[in-house]
């Protein structure tokens, strides 16, 4: 095991305090939380320490969330709840109060007090063309290798984000930048006049903003 601050699931895992286990295996371990939402609540966890989801290598990822799934199973039997969150907090940023990656399984009850607010009512609806842009760097992040770096805390890689600039402009924005629209006089003042120049009477325009004109001379010409 790689070295790591004091860790209270490691002392869990290892025996060293009182712990309600539901399901172990060669590479996993379940508990009950302590400090549970609703009763049912279960911790599963990686027997190898890893701080973040980021530390996780992706075939004990997989293999968590099997036993995610096995045992939210379980947990809707036993509590009678078929309702759930399924949770993962990686980074103090997001709420990890322990430095060892696990996943939440809470069984979920109407007016239990506890709430995950999604969507974010404190966030705005971003202009499509950020949305695009993102989605197009995360399918430029799947496909392309990056550079990697090798984290102090577990001596295990880690991606490196290259900084790319993704626009930010809005459709509001972008209606200013626009030129006005032009009165039908100031048009026909820089519309260009097709065809040799000819003597005409009054002009009219037609349906398709083209200028008709009569010409009396060639009425002359016809008599």
């Amino acid at each position: 095991m790689t070295e790591h601050t004091h860790c209270t699931f490691c002392d869990l895992i290892h025996g060293s305090a009182e712990v309600s286990i539901c399901h172990e295996d060669s590479d996993s371990i379940a508990f009950m939380d302590i400090q549970p939402v609703n009763n049912g609540h279960v911790l599963v966890v990686p027997r190898e320490h890893y701080e973040s989801l980021l530390d996780v290598p992706p075939e004990i990822g997989v293999h968590l969330f099997k036993v995610t799934m096995q045992l939210a199973n379980a947990v809707r039997r036993v509590t009678g709840s078929d309702d759930m969150n399924i949770v993962v907090n990686s980074g103090s940023a997001a709420g990890q109060d322990e430095p060892h990656y696990h996943v939440h399984i809470i069984p979920r009850r109407a007016g239990d007090g506890f709430d995950i607010p999604l969507p974010f009512n404190g966030s705005s609806m971003p202009d499509r063309t950020v949305l695009d842009a993102y989605a197009a760097r995360i399918i430029a992040a799947l496909r392309d290798p990056m550079r990697m770096e090798t984290t102090a805390a577990s001596g295990l890689p880690r991606a490196t984000e290259r900084a790319v600039t993704v626009p930010t402009f809005k459709e509001s924005t972008i209606r200013r930048e626009m030129p006005a629209a032009s009165s039908s006089a100031d048009s026909r003042q820089r519309r260009p006049n097709r065809g040799p120049r000819r003597d005409r009477g009054p002009a009219q325009e037609g349906a398709h903003g083209e200028l008709l004109y009569d010409h009396p001379s060639d009425s002359g010409d016809a008599a």
